[in-house]
């Protein structure tokens, strides 16, 4: 068994009802893609295709989830796990409330902001496990991460730079030494 197959295993015996679902056949999802569009003046186009959610206890992915290796999927999905964490801890209500309106939806959202660092920590962590301590310090990878919180994908949630390169290099210091 991988360590993805693990994974969802475990996380099944964590949340009894533990669902991946495909988000490209939930209404839900088709609806908040075009208002996601409406919202970020048609910056954010890659909702349905490009970005897996979670709600609750269910996962909702791309349609190429299952095409996506493994190890691609295992990173992913510890990310995930952050907030199926955070949902049985704040309630569907509470997250709603605190990922989406506080204190701002869009500029500074600071809880989105939270949340999102728990998570990314969480992929930071998992990529190296995958590949090595060395691939999140890579200039790339980092800025694929600072940009996911600056940029329209999650409504620019963020936007002091300062404050996110310091935490990425907390977490990274976290890490094994280079191998």
């Amino acid at each position: 068994m991988n360590r993805y197959d693990s994974l969802v295993e475990a996380l099944r015996a964590e949340f009894p009802r533990f669902r991946i679902v495909r988000k490209d056949q939930s209404p839900l999802h088709r609806a908040i893609h075009y208002a996601l569009i409406g919202l970020t003046f048609g910056r954010m186009r890659s909702y349905l295709d490009s970005f897996q959610t979670t709600i609750g206890r269910t996962v909702y992915v791309t349609a190429d989830w299952d095409d996506w290796e493994p190890d691609r999927r295992y990173i992913t999905l510890r990310h995930e796990a952050i907030h199926l964490r955070q949902f049985r801890t704040y309630t569907l209500p509470g997250m709603a409330l605190l990922y989406v309106l506080l204190p701002l939806p869009m500029g500074v959202a600071w809880f989105r902001a939270y949340f999102e660092k728990e998570a990314y920590a969480e992929s930071i962590r998992a990529a190296a496990e995958v590949h090595g301590s060395d691939y999140p310090r890579r200039t790339e990878y980092r800025n694929y991460v600072i940009d996911q919180f600056m940029g329209p994908s999650y409504g620019w949630m963020w936007p002091f730079r300062a404050g996110l390169e310091r935490w990425y290099d907390q977490v990274l210091a976290t890490l094994d030494p280079v191998r």
